[in-house]
């Protein structure tokens, strides 16, 4: 898992991002033993220096569950932000007394976070990337206003006729 997420790391992150990635990496893992305690700790007393360490030591699972999803098209920071509210979510949610360990807990939620995220910022309809498609979508919605068809996007045939010969 660190060997995809150090691979990942090029020139198109900023150098913020790539310093927070390099030291989420670095951090040290828990045993299962420090991990217990940890999250005893938290879930009892409230313990929030507790908290920072299982944090900062399960960061490296946010970022490497993040940078899985670079391919949306979504800022890299963004994921990164989600995941880390996903991991905050679990640690908030997490049963110290059940046997299981808070990395496989927290995966969950670190991936439930970022897909709603996605879903919740991803468009359906892609805006295109040449300049004649964006023209396109541009003349299209300017001609709409023209002619008063801002609407739920149920066009009448004779409307959609009248706006098809405008646009050629």
């Amino acid at each position: 898992m660190t060997y995809t997420a150090q691979s990942t790391l090029d020139s198109s992150f900023k150098s913020g991002e790539s310093e927070f990635i390099r030291k989420a990496m670095k951090q040290p893992l828990l045993t299962k033993e420090d991990e217990q305690r940890l999250t005893r700790a938290w879930k009892h007393s409230r313990d929030s220096k507790a908290l920072d360490r299982l944090i900062r030591s399960y960061s490296r699972l946010a970022v490497s569950s993040a940078l899985k999803y670079k391919k949306f098209g979504l800022p890299v920071s963004d994921l990164i932000q989600e995941a880390n509210v996903g991991l905050m979510q679990a640690a908030d949610k997490f049963d110290p007394d059940r046997d299981v360990r808070f990395s496989t807990y927290s995966a969950w939620w670190i991936k439930a976070a970022i897909q709603e995220y996605i879903l919740h910022s991803w468009s359906l309809v892609k805006i295109g990337t040449t300049a004649a498609q964006k023209k396109l979508f541009f003349n299209l919605r300017k001609i709409k206003n023209e002619l008063k068809l801002i609407n739920d996007g149920n066009l009448k045939p004779e409307e959609i006729k009248t706006i098809s010969q405008r646009l050629d």
